[in-house]
């Protein structure tokens, strides 16, 4: 199994030359904790994180809160604070020396890279453009779907057919495909990650069955905690 097989496509990204303002409400509104930070070209030149903005967001001493909620709360100290007291630019708060991985990369050598790097994610690039993302929760995720098995090598036809489930996800009103992850083997597909309701839920699991070519649909979708909603 590969890369190819797991990693989410729908990949947020922002600009080199975007603000900071910009990338706080992307993570904000796409419930994401990191972003690839690419060029005009779509080149991959970057990764912002929660974990750089929060070393900048609050001075060394004093308490600490979490940048997120200060962010939710509305309350001064988070960006617009951020904003005055350093720079508005993406480029000067990115993390520039960034792992990634090519799209046939082995999902237990990515296994080893986050480990030995001690990361949360990792940029899936194609010829230096970013085409996906692999996080420990897609590894997590496609080995419990496995059921203890070996990791199979997908076939062909396994790895159309989720290309083709990726364009009907697209087609779900509302639903946050980049928070949406599956696996597909021998045409049965196992579908997890975050709906807001029961309702998109049942969505993406109609979406996914109207896939030609498809078989057993596992649905297991989770639902973000109303602090992530700003309620």
């Amino acid at each position: 199994m590969q890369a190819k097989d797991i990693m989410t496509t729908s990949v947020i990204t922002v600009p080199l030359e975007g603000q900071i303002e910009d990338a706080v409400r992307l993570m904000l509104d796409h419930h994401v904790s990191a972003l690839p930070v690419v060029d005009a070209e779509g080149g991959l030149k970057g990764l912002i994180s929660e974990g750089d903005l929060m070393r900048r967001v609050r001075e060394s001493d004093g308490p600490r809160r979490s940048w997120w909620l200060e962010l939710l709360d509305g309350a001064r100290g988070s960006a617009q604070d951020f904003i005055e007291l350093k720079s508005d630019r993406v480029k000067d708060v990115m993390t520039r020396d960034i792992v990634s991985v090519e799209e046939d990369s082995n999902v237990a050598a990515i296994a080893r890279l986050l480990e030995k790097h001690r990361i949360k994610r990792v940029p899936v690039v194609r010829s230096d453009k970013v085409v996906g993302i692999v996080s420990r929760a897609n590894l997590l995720h496609a080995l419990s779907a496995l059921q203890d098995k070996a990791l199979p090598e997908p076939s062909d036809d396994d790895r159309v057919l989720r290309a083709k489930i990726d364009e009907a996800l697209k087609e779900v009103p509302g639903a946050a495909v980049n928070l949406i992850n599956y696996t597909v083997e021998n045409g049965n597909v196992a579908v997890w990650g975050v709906a807001d309701s029961d309702f998109e839920e049942n969505a993406i699991r109609v979406a996914v069955e109207n896939v030609p070519g498809v078989g057993m649909v596992d649905v297991n979708m989770g639902r973000l905690p109303a602090w992530a909603y700003g309620i």
